[in-house]
């Protein structure tokens, strides 16, 4: 068991889309937020100041000005671009983290999302460092030929301070990049070390013909109904709620219809029998008691770019309001700080599953913890992106698909026991029960069981620590990372 592994001591305290970096008034920054997790969970370890200063701390941040040529108005001018890539920690190596193009890419961001990166490696034994880069631009007012040309020029930076690498620095999408970002820093990547034969795993996020893998699209969204689902199976936190166990028929909103929301959104339905009563998008939020047809409603969006007056749905202009209305469970998948001291408060669900990166401030997640809400905190909820990426990156060094030389040799035997299961018994399958009994696994069925082994492994660990210290799944996912962390510096001498 977890136990064995190392010493928890009690502590005095008792209680405790898109990611844009929010600075409320009388809050603190997202970075001053991860620190102050970081520092209750301390205080339940045996830990020296020293290592925890140095496990808090990030490494390396790297930030860079370059000038692009671009033409406005029929005029050319010179632009000057900024960027960030930070290392948070070099403890397990590549590090790992996705980059962003947004205006509000500054220094404090990408550290706080690189630190909430290796938390978030750790808790669920992903054997990577931290990592989290940004370009500070608006991705909607430039051409995709000038997209592609700040991408390249940002990869070259990387590749001279040697910053990025399959064994080095991995990037992933993020906020305003996807596959297309993805293949044009591979090939970047790839004319500069035309020797490197791991050269497609310096990216993950990528398309299927880049290397990418099968399942990586879903997978936060998946991850996310893994986690929530556990949590749900336990008796304890469903009788503490006044809720019946598991995810059937419980209602649940969604903040951010994106990649992350929907995927969500669509595993609560159609896995886990819930109900999404709610969902919100930036400009608008849409409501029904009934329930919402998730499917309908993302092709309504993507045809009208707005979910206001989707039929037979309640408008809700303010998609803050989305937070108020009932429900049992309510995703944020979308903004960072979207639950602070002013909308906590409000929010009438009583299971929190943090899809998106630090959607509840410091305070907010006070707020929650002191009504008796429980949190399924975002360094293990929305982990299964970064769990996948690390399948994605094991496919590139292997440089084979998942399954390829496993799956009809599975169907084989399959075959061989259906044929005597029936020869023994005198009885047919049918055709439709012989596919389902025989069908091997392919690249994505094996994708989808590692996430799902790798969430429920992982809860079970923090369930462990939440239980023996009598506090919430944030404080025990922090405490359980930290400790991870430790003993991989302790085995490699730094702290005996």
């Amino acid at each position: 068991m977890l136990s064995n592994l190392f010493t928890l001591k009690k502590s005095p305290i008792t209680s405790l889309g898109r990611f844009f970096s929010i600075k409320l008034p009388d809050e603190p920054s997202f970075l001053e937020q991860v620190g102050l997790y970081f520092d209750q969970a301390a205080k339940y370890t045996d830990l020296p100041q020293g290592l925890l200063k140095y496990i808090k701390g990030c490494n390396v941040v790297l930030s860079v000005k370059f000038p692009i040529h671009l033409t406005r108005n029929g005029k050319s001018d010179l632009h000057v671009i900024e960027a960030f890539r930070a290392q948070h920690s070099h403890h397990k190596l590549p590090t790992k983290g996705g980059i962003r193009y947004s205006e509000d890419v500054c220094q404090d961001e990408v550290e706080a999302l690189a630190s909430l990166m290796t938390f978030k490696c750790a808790c669920v034994d992903v054997p990577f460092g931290g990592g989290k880069g940004g370009i500070k631009i608006n991705h909607r007012k430039f051409t995709e030929e000038e997209l592609q040309r700040i991408t390249r020029r940002f990869t070259v930076e990387l590749l001279q301070k040697k910053f990025i690498g399959p064994a080095i620095d991995v990037p992933a999408p993020d906020y305003g990049t996807g596959p297309r970002e993805m293949g044009w820093i591979m090939n970047t990547y790839t004319a500069y070390n035309p020797d490197d034969i791991n050269g497609h795993g310096v990216v993950t996020g990528k398309g299927i013909r880049q290397g990418g893998i099968r399942g990586r699209a879903q997978a936060t969204g998946l991850g996310l109904y893994f986690a929530v689902r556990e949590a749900m199976k336990v008796e304890k936190n469903a009788k503490s709620l006044g809720l019946s166990v598991g995810l059937k028929d419980k209602k649940v909103i969604v903040t951010g219809l994106g990649n992350v929301g929907y995927w969500a959104a669509h595993f609560f339905n159609d896995l886990g029998g819930s109900k999404v009563v709610g969902v919100s998008e930036w400009n608008g939020a849409v409501y029904d008691p009934n329930g919402l047809d998730v499917e309908a409603l993302l092709k309504y969006k993507q045809e009208h770019g707005t979910l206001l007056n989707f039929p037979g749905a309640q408008n809700i202009p303010n998609p803050e309001d989305i937070m108020s209305m009932d429900c049992d469970i309510l995703l944020p998948c979308a903004l960072e700080a979207q639950i602070n001291r002013d909308t906590a408060p409000k929010i009438k669900a009583k299971v929190i599953g943090e899809g998106a990166n630090g959607p509840c401030t410091f305070e907010g997640d006070r707020i929650l913890n002191e009504k008796g809400c429980i949190i399924v905190p975002d360094l293990y909820a929305n982990a299964g992106g970064v769990t996948v990426s690390y399948f994605e990156w094991l496919k590139n060094l292997s440089h084979v698909r998942f399954g390829r030389m496993t799956k009809k040799h599975e169907e084989n035997s399959k075959s061989l026991l259906v044929e005597k299961l029936e020869s023994k018994f005198g009885k047919k399958f049918t055709d439709h029960e012989k596919r389902l009994i025989v069908q091997g696994a392919g690249e994505e069925d094996l994708v989808n069981s590692g996430l799902e082994s790798t969430m429920v492994d992982s809860f079970k660990q923090i369930e462990e620590i939440k239980n023996t210290q009598k506090i919430s799944y944030r404080m025990a996912a922090y405490i359980l990372s930290i400790k991870k962390i430790a003993l991989s510096y302790t085995d490699v001498g730094l702290w005996p």
